[in-house]
């Protein structure tokens, strides 16, 4: 495969003929080369993620984003390569985890005639919303990028056999998202708050206030504004509604409950409320989803 391109804003795309890569994709508004034929997998949308994949590359093989639009996080299976971070290039090895913030100038480039073997996970955010790394998310850390190399492998096998069995595409979804979100933020070990959540998972029917989020973890509102926005990357109704998407997006997916069955399993009495939250997160109505 080969793939060269210079788009506006001085972004560079030169993938060189011996660098391979196996991708999927949220949707199929991109319309760039190298990402036309690959599958598209709805359920990435979920979590804000634009395309997952796998690289092989070899120079000359860089891509330059003057304005990032998502983050990007890229973690490195084999050889070495270099990133441009804060207007360095440094070098990622195996076993690194590198996250590559939204909205700033970054880059990835092959180093001489080494395969660089590494897998991605890029995200579409958008400037008013809360982006998945926060001012304490580590640049480069290491650890293991298998788990998610694995992940995203078995993702796109499962894709490419046609096999889209809703419940298993949303658990590679998840192990995907997970790993990144952890690797984000990895410093977070405030129990009170997972107590939070799993009360709210466990009864989303509830209409949920600050107040009674609060109640739940022996924290002030401000206190748990706070530790949410810092562990998690939005507030706490943010993260209300995300849980409810979650669940709406399993239960589309894996049973035939009618939307208004649904919008009420997760918590909302309007099917067209629901349905225009829906639309919000995932770009689709809950009907033309489960379609």
């Amino acid at each position: 495969m080969s793939h060269t391109s210079q788009p506006k804003n001085q972004d560079r795309e030169n993938f060189g003929v011996a660098t391979r890569w196996e991708v999927v994709r949220a949707d199929s508004s991109d319309e760039r080369e190298w990402l036309a034929e690959a599958p598209v997998c709805s359920l990435l949308k979920i979590h804000l993620i634009a395309h997952v994949g796998r690289m092989w590359a070899r120079a000359p093989f860089e891509v330059i984003r003057s304005d990032a639009s998502g983050t990007f996080a890229l973690i490195g299976i084999e050889g070495e390569g270099e990133t441009l971070i804060d207007g360095s290039w440094r070098t990622v090895r195996k076993d690194e985890i590198c996250l590559l913030p939204a909205f700033a100038p970054t880059g990835i480039r092959a180093k001489d005639d080494e395969v660089w073997n590494f897998a991605w996970v890029r995200y579409e955010e958008e400037r008013e919303t809360c982006p998945i790394l926060s001012s304490n998310s580590p640049v480069i850390q290491r650890g293991s990028g298998h788990p998610v190399e694995h992940a995203i492998a078995g993702l796109a096998a499962d894709m490419a056999a046609g096999n889209t069995e809703p419940a298993t595409l949303h658990h590679w979804v998840e192990l995907i998202h997970g790993f990144v979100a952890r690797a984000a933020r990895p410093y977070q070990g405030d129990d009170r708050l997972w107590r939070v959540w799993q009360e709210v998972e466990r009864d989303l029917t509830q209409d949920w206030s600050l107040s009674d989020l609060a109640q739940i973890g022996h924290l002030s509102q401000e206190h748990l504004r706070r530790l949410t926005q810092q562990q998690l990357g939005r507030s706490p109704i943010q993260q209300v509604t995300l849980l409810r998407m979650r669940r709406a997006v399993l239960l589309l997916t894996t049973t035939a409950e009618k939307v208004e069955t649904v919008a009420y399993a997760v918590g909302y009495e309007n099917q067209f409320t629901f349905s225009n939250a829906f639309k919000r997160w995932t770009g689709k109505r809950p009907s033309e989803y489960r379609d």
